[in-house]
């Protein structure tokens, strides 16, 4: 979602800020905006366009200090408008005192509102953030990290906040509760972030703050109190910069090229994957393991998508029941709890707001026993949870999961195998096949890449339809789904997928010549009654898209439009579907015109619910 970058130093620090957002870019956002102190005053530029617009602002206006916040903003409370572009000040005019910048969601922000209007505080937008702006001003006592202090007990909701003063330069407050915020450790300089990524390539010395964190940031020191107010020493670990990762090189659009590292990043989070083994996962995984009789399954969006695909596999391998569940939907709901469930969420920034506090109400339900499937080793998740795989995705920039899906997978079908392992479930022939299949992956998955050409000449007969229809059975109805997923994310043609046998159940009533049917075909069990279906669109006069394995004899004819991939691949089959349907969705984007990995109203972390 937002993005927040902060600085104090003793050099111009506005390109470090403009680098932060352009390295925050990849949460989405549509508008952004820089402050500065300058000669004694607070100054900003905002934009309702892209960082790089933003930019040329500043240089035209020669915009340069030592001290300063900068922000992206996904719009929440107001339209995307100049006047609801952060950063805001307070009082919003040249003699502003509080400049302020925030991701999160204020609950009482109506409330706060009515109370400073009381006061006689005028309100330029429509945003919480504006509320909190003016609330540090109204109880500024002198001292801006106590004053901070003390306005962020008013707050009701999830925020993460940085805040400067026009009366004391050299110094950046903020403070987090519910949203991510770090702190960059420089020699003379500090600096703060919603995202180590926004501070690459400025220092790697990163201090993760928690729940409830305030931070004093001042060109020699940084001075941390916890929610009660009490000082605490938070540890500064070293994190690589990763700055080649989040360059495009020669591919048109980070989509396309996270499409394409797929086959590298598969096998990195396989890599040193000898055996089965439970300590996989971490230590004291086999005891919970053995403990457990039931899995719940956390998440959002994609990540949903691969854990439902999780239940065909760990149902049938390991013999657990699982139920899987939206995490904004779970959270809001009477459920059943059972203290013997291994509660697992999944997450690719390990950031979500609606995951974490799912994660959180399973546990005080009784439910101790948590494992997260996660991209991102220091994110929250990983620190909430007993048990964590951390997978090597690397930085994803487009907001459409690709690449972080596919190795979400692949953890997936590995924490599969040891619960069947555990179970006694799998049998060392079993384990050799599966583990030789696995690695085999990144092979399998250059082989279905390298049929784009093909994938592309569907893509133009798509771009110019509104509606689509997906269709898959038993484990590739969730690739149905995430295949529909992405065509409407980026293309912005409407899509939807249905288990196969469900066609005839009302869904049939759609189809025309002017619907397409995308159809995922594995040579499996559910293969002649697939067919079946596919018949039932044909004698519509549907147009048919079939994705087909090798050896499940569908062959191009009148209607019926055929990609057949290389190999049938098993278990591991819905890995393979999945990468040509990215590449129908990319290649449908692109004719279409659209902004591929800036989709309009998505967001890349949903940090907020």
């Amino acid at each position: 979602m937002c993005g927040i970058v902060g600085a104090v130093a003793q050099r111009n620090i506005t390109p470090i800020l403009v680098e932060g957002l352009k390295r925050l870019e990849y949460r989405g956002y549509d508008s952004c905006g820089v402050a500065l102190h300058i000669d004694g005053k607070l100054q900003r530029s905002r934009s309702t366009s892209r960082v790089a617009d933003l930019e040329s602002q500043i240089q035209q206006a020669e915009l340069a200090g030592f001290t300063g916040i900068a922000h992206t903003r996904w719009a929440t409370h107001g339209a995307p408008a100049n006047h609801n572009a952060h950063p805001h000040f307070s009082p919003n005019n040249e003699n502003a005192r509080i400049g302020l910048v925030h991701n999160g969601i204020i609950e009482n922000h109506e409330e706060l509102r009515a109370e400073l209007r009381a006061a006689g505080y005028e309100f330029a937008s429509q945003t919480d953030t504006e509320v909190i702006a003016h609330l540090v001003n109204h109880m500024y006592n002198g001292d801006l990290f106590d004053t901070v202090q003390q306005a962020v007990k008013r707050l009701q909701g999830a925020y993460a906040i940085a805040v400067f003063c026009r009366d004391e330069p050299h110094r950046v407050v903020a403070a987090r509760q519910g949203s991510p915020l770090v702190v960059g450790i420089g020699k003379g300089e500090n600096f703060v972030a919603s995202d180590a990524m926004a501070l690459a390539g400025t220092t790697d010395q990163i201090i993760y703050l928690e729940e409830g964190d305030v931070v004093d940031v001042q060109l020699q020191r940084v001075w941390v109190v916890d929610v009660h107010g009490k000082p605490v020493t938070r540890e500064v670990k070293t994190v690589p910069a990763f700055t080649g990762a989040a360059e495009l090189g020669p591919y048109r659009h980070y989509m396309q090229k996270e499409i394409f590292e797929q086959p590298r990043v598969v096998g990195d989070t396989l890599e040193g994957v000898e055996g089965i083994m439970p300590e996989l996962f971490g230590d004291g995984a086999y005891q919970v393991f053995k403990d457990i009789d039931r899995v719940l399954i956390l998440a959002c969006g994609t990540s949903y998508y691969a854990g439902l695909t999780a239940k065909y596999w760990i149902e049938a391998l390991a013999k657990l029941p699982v139920n899987v569940e939206i995490a904004s939907e779970y959270r809001y709901r009477d459920s059943v709890p059972h203290p013997k469930t291994l509660v697992v969420t999944i997450s690719q920034s390990g950031e979500t707001a609606d995951t974490l506090a799912a994660l959180k109400h399973a546990r005080s339900l009784g439910m101790p026993h948590t494992l997260t499937i996660c991209n991102v080793a220091t994110s929250a998740m990983v620190r909430e949870c007993k048990l964590a795989y951390i997978t090597r995705a690397g930085v994803e920039v487009g907001v459409a999961s690709t690449k972080a899906f596919t190795t979400q997978l692949a953890a997936l079908f590995l924490l599969t195998l040891a619960l069947a392992q555990v179970n006694g479930r799998l049998s060392e022939a079993d384990e050799a096949a599966y583990l030789k299949q696995m690695r085999h992956l990144p092979v399998a998955l250059s082989s279905v890449l390298a049929l784009e050409p093909q994938i592309m000449a569907w893509a133009e007969e798509f771009s110019r339809k509104e509606n689509a229809l997906f269709l898959g059975r038993g484990m590739h109805y969730p690739i149905a789904l995430e295949g529909a997923l992405k065509l409407k994310e980026i293309s912005y043609i409407h899509a939807e997928a249905y288990p196969a046998g469900e066609l005839k159940h009302g869904p049939l009533a759609l189809v025309t010549s002017e619907m397409p049917v995308v159809t995922i075909a594995p040579n499996d069990a559910l293969l002649e009654k697939l067919k079946s279906n596919m018949q039932e669109v044909r004698a519509r006069g549907g147009q048919l898209y079939v994705i087909a394995d090798m050896d499940s004899r569908i062959q191009s004819e009148e209607g019926l439009h055929v990609i057949v991939l290389p190999e049938h691949y098993g278990m591991l089959s819905p890995i393979l579907h999945v990468a040509a349907l990215q590449l129908l969705a990319y290649h449908a984007a692109l004719a279409r015109g659209t902004d591929v990995d800036k989709p309009r109203n998505l967001a890349k972390s949903v940090t907020v619910e």
